[in-house]
């Protein structure tokens, strides 16, 4: 096993207050599109960490598939592990990491389930055979193996054939509504730049630096 190489240093960009915007949902989407124009893979995979009523945690990789100025939205299964730890604890973390620019966003807030309606606009975007595919797995339980699940997407298939694959009961959207929200641009000598901004009890957002 190689460990990443102790002496590299992170002069890409910097990152001042005076440059950054007043609201950090502004920040995030001038962020993102810088990622979009650099091409760097994957930019709306980011790390979503729940826990369970007793605070252990669990993370995972997921896409971002929705962002407004309420939130950053996901789809899953609501019967997953994400979706259980959600319903006993609905508080989650994400994390944002771009390699190629020397950057990460770490997010914190609280979770709700988007309406139907918005599921099911995203739903229909999704191929068919992802929307079949909600319906054959019921995510996190436990298989005997690979041929049960195959053999349940068959009978699916067939339930539907010839029509519209219906939005299951168990499946949706999540809003995480952010709280806090700092953007991480790396620097020489470990003194990374961080800016914080958090939610005050008016909805107003305090910027403030953080030490690295």
């Amino acid at each position: 096993m190689k460990l990443a190489d102790l002496r590299r240093e992170y002069t890409r960009a910097e990152l001042d207050e005076a440059h950054t915007a007043a609201e950090p949902m502004q920040q995030f989407r001038a962020w993102f599109s810088e990622a979009e124009r650099a091409n760097v893979p994957d930019v709306n995979a980011m790390t979503l960490a729940t826990a369970d009523a007793r605070g252990r945690p669990s993370a995972r990789i997921v896409l971002l598939k929705g962002l407004d100025a309420r939130g950053f939205v996901f789809y899953t299964d609501y019967r997953s592990r994400k979706g259980r730890e959600l319903d006993t604890n609905p508080y989650a973390a994400l994390v944002f990491h771009w390699l190629e620019l020397e950057r990460q966003i770490r997010i914190t807030g609280k979770v709700e389930r988007v309406d139907a309606a918005t599921s099911l606009a995203y739903y229909r975007t999704r191929p068919v055979a992802a929307q079949l595919g909600a319906w054959a797995s019921q995510q996190s339980s436990v298989l005997t193996d690979r041929g049960a699940l195959e053999r349940t997407l068959t009978e699916v298939t067939a339930r539907f054939a010839g029509g519209e694959v219906p939005l299951p009961p168990h499946w949706g959207g999540y809003r995480v509504v952010p709280a806090e929200i700092e953007f991480w641009q790396g620097r020489p000598g470990r003194l990374h730049d961080r800016i914080q901004y958090v939610r005050a009890a008016d909805d107003a957002w305090r910027r403030m630096r953080l030490s690295p």
